[in-house]
């Protein structure tokens, strides 16, 4: 008798806690049976009530009195729970709570289930989910085992105000009935409204909604909203359609006061390895004059656009993908802000990239589409096709000689239409900048290193280095005036020898709360002079700026199409300090010379890549920085160049940064001495600030500003304001940006977006809202 009992009590737990989650979440269950699988047998079930009665005469059992149940996961807790094996029905009584293994809470009145699960009713239900989302009903039942109907239902995903609970929250959605139907996953809701500060906003007969089993179904999205000069106030429609399990589409029709209806379809297709892109759209524009007479914004009326990404893990270690954007012409991507491609100039690129754990492989294609509202394209035709560049780097598994031994290769390949030569301004006496010739050039470099750091006793580190470089050229480009010294041959080739050693002796000093560590560093490379000097084509070497960043390195040009030659020394002082109150400090001073040949630095080059960079002459600017950071937010950062005969400032960048749950401010000031060899002929100076302050009860404010001194031009600037709570958020900004150098995109936009947390959001534009961490 007594293990008879004891199966009707794992029975009856299991059906309670089943018929709860059946119920209450519409999730399919199967009726327990006496007969419990070994498996079942063995989950413990606990059952504890002040008093447990099983009546033989009316096969009823009942416990009555604080019970509990924990089964599976499942704890339940109620004043009574009853059995009718006659009525095949269970029922718990009183202040019912359940908590699911997932976390989620059930809080119930009564409980009234048969023991199949097919139907029942529950009175007064509240459901609290993980995510503080919660749903209130009066009552509840179960129909055929496939439908769930709650009346009075009540949703919300706000919390309740701690001040005053009885006041309704920020936002709920209210139905008369809410009908969740298992076979079609749908949920069904009948006289709902929305609610936003306890007034109805929106009100509906009928919505009918995918149930949260659905992961996918086609439907409209929320709409979205942007407003801006050329194109007006503008209402994006979009609908989602499911094609195959692996394979939907998202249609948007776009309507601009301004400029007509834009059509967009977006194509995804999900792969074994990766996702393909396809992204179509089109536009027959009602009012051209908007535009800056003379752009193509303002020539073109119908315009369309076709951008194709797809990224591809084909297995662990190796990844393939592109992305190709075409388009009717250079601007419309960026004008009305299509597929992510709204940049100055977009990268078409085609990849191949591999990762292993000693070397590495990157293979790509670039076409550049330069979006400038030219209707010529001038700009564009100027820029060089990339067919590839190839990366691969690798390091020897095992020490060589006790050093590590590495090696990298690079093959670049590129044809230009046109010339791109940067004529010399008036009045300024140096040669036009060949940024790139017109033809076709490729090159191959592979270059060994070997380094090996020593130890020596009293703390010295010496590091000797030994690397050889082998570059070939095959050029088949115009030529350009004889005074620029250009290397008129089909081929060259070019060879660079270095032998180094670097010497650094850390000190370390200690107190009792701080410690310091002092670095001394000092480095000698001696290599022959730079073969064919600014006389080959320069693609990849044209940006160089000398800083404490680059001070140590070997070869200080960016790119491989220069290398630098002659023996140079760098020196320099390193500090890391840091204190027990949490303050951290930073810097690096030091400066490089040239020993002996030819300065690489000062050579001519056909974009004088050199010039004017603090490297040309025999004893370099000096470069530091310095950095600090305070455990209260406060961070403060100094970096610039000195001359090295008047300590004047030719470079600087100045960074000053506070961050708390209150306030988020960053003040950045830059100034460029005036560099008239490298095209820049006066000087510049830019100063751009972002502040964004959190107010009470989750209201903050924000603004940044970007200002050209010089110019004494706003180039841009932001401001707005923001509401985030843990279930609604809402922000409204307004940017403005303005280049006297190309009016077309001069423009202002205000953008807003309001997201109601698990229900979706409404946008209009983009309101650049900064976020609280």
């Amino acid at each position: 008798m007594a293990a008879v009992d004891r199966k009707v009590m794992r029975w009856l737990g299991a059906a309670l806690l089943s018929g709860v989650a059946s119920l209450c979440f519409g999730l399919p269950a199967a009726a327990p049976a006496y007969a419990q699988s070994p498996e079942e047998d063995k989950k413990p079930l606990l059952l504890t009530a002040n008093q447990l009665i099983y009546d033989r005469d009316l096969n009823k059992v009942v416990a009555v009195g604080g019970v509990q149940i924990d089964y599976g996961g499942y704890k339940l807790v109620a004043k009574r729970v009853e059995y009718d094996q006659k009525t095949a029905r269970v029922v718990a009584i009183g202040d019912i709570e359940m908590i699911e293994p997932t976390g989620n809470r059930v809080y119930a009145d009564k409980l009234d289930v048969t023991d199949d699960f097919a139907n029942g009713f529950i009175d007064t239900i509240r459901i609290e989910t993980t995510d503080d989302t919660r749903l209130v009903a009066r009552k509840g039942r179960r129909i055929n085992a496939d439908e769930l109907v709650l009346e009075k239902g009540v949703y919300t995903a706000c919390q309740p105000c701690k001040d005053h609970p009885e006041k309704p929250p920020l936002w709920q959605v209210k139905a008369e009935r809410v009908i969740q139907n298992g076979k079609t996953h749908t949920v069904r809701l009948e006289n709902a409204q929305f609610e936003l500060f306890g007034r109805p906003i929106a009100w509906a007969p009928v919505l009918e909604l995918p149930d949260p089993t659905v992961k996918r179904k086609s439907g409209f999205l929320f709409p979205r909203m942007s407003t801006s000069q050329n194109l007006g106030f503008g209402m994006s429609i979009p609908y989602y359609q499911t094609i195959t399990p692996h394979m939907d589409a998202t249609l948007t029709v776009t309507g601009y006061t301004a400029q007509g209806a834009l059509l967009d379809a977006e194509v995804r297709n999900q792969f074994k390895y990766g996702l393909h892109t396809l992204h179509i759209a089109g536009i027959n524009q009602m009012d051209n004059g908007r535009f800056t007479d003379g752009t193509s914004d303002a020539e073109e009326k119908t315009r369309y656009a076709v951008s194709s990404k797809a990224d591809f893990k084909i297995n662990p270690r190796w990844a393939f993908g592109w992305d190709a954007l075409v388009q009717s012409d250079n601007n419309f991507a960026r004008t009305y802000s299509l597929f992510d491609a709204d940049e100055t100039t977009h990268t078409n690129q085609v990849y191949l990239s591999g990762l292993g754990r000693r070397n590495s492989f990157d293979m790509r294609s670039f076409y550049f589409d330069v979006q400038d509202a030219d209707p010529d394209s001038n700009e564009e035709k100027k820029q060089a096709v990339v067919h590839p560049v190839v990366d691969y780097t690798y390091i020897h598994p095992e020490p060589i000689l006790g050093g590590q031994l590495s090696s990298t290769v690079n093959f670049q390949s590129l044809t230009r239409t046109t010339t791109d030569r940067v004529r010399r301004l008036d009045g300024i006496d140096v040669p036009d900048r060949f940024q790139g010739i017109a033809g076709t050039s490729n090159r191959f470099t592979t270059e060994a290193e070997w380094k090996r750091t020593f130890v020596v006793p009293g703390g010295l580190l010496l590091t000797p280095l030994l690397a050889a470089r082998g570059d070939g050229f095959y050029l088949d480009t115009n030529s350009v005036p004889s005074s620029y010294n250009y290397y008129d041959g089909s081929d060259a080739g070019r060879s660079m020898l270095t032998a180094g050693i670097e010497a650094r002796y850390p000190v370390l000093v200690t107190t009792a709360n701080a410690s310091h560590v002092f670095e001394p560093i000092a480095q000698v490379y001696a290599r022959p002079d730079e073969r064919l000097a600014g006389r080959l084509p320069n693609e990849d070497s044209q940006s160089f700026v000398f800083d404490a960043s680059n001070l140590f390195e070997r070869d200080k040009f960016s790119g491989f199409d220069r290398v630098e030659g002659g023996t140079r020394a760098n020196y320099g002082l390193r500090y890391t300090g840091t204190l027990d109150s949490g303050y951290v400090f930073r810097g690096v001073f030091g400066q490089s010379y040239q020993l002996a040949g030819k300065n690489s630095f000062a050579a001519d080059d056909l974009v004088n890549a050199g010039a004017n960079s603090g490297l040309e002459t025999r004893a370099s600017d000096l470069v530091g920085s310095v950095g600090v950071a305070a455990p209260m937010g406060v961070t403060a950062s100094f970096g610039g160049r000195f001359d090295q005969k008047s300590f004047e400032i030719q470079r600087t960048d100045s960074t000053l940064g506070y961050n708390s749950k209150k306030l988020q401010t960053e003040l950045t000031y830059t100034q460029i001495a005036a560099q008239p060899k490298y095209g820049y002929p006066t000087e510049g100076q830019e100063i751009q600030s972002t502040t964004a302050v959190k107010l009470k009860d989750f209201w903050s404010v924000y603004g940044s500003a970007t200002w050209d001194l010089k110019a004494n031009v706003m180039s841009r600037n932001t401001f707005g304001f923001s509401y985030d709570d843990s279930c609604t958020v809402f922000e409204i900004g307004f940017s403005q940006t303005r280049d006297p150098d190309d009016k077309s995109a001069n423009d202002w936009s205000i953008g807003a977006r309001l997201s109601f947390r698990t229900l979706g959001d409404i946008n209009v534009g983009d309101s650049n809202a900064p976020k609280f961490n």
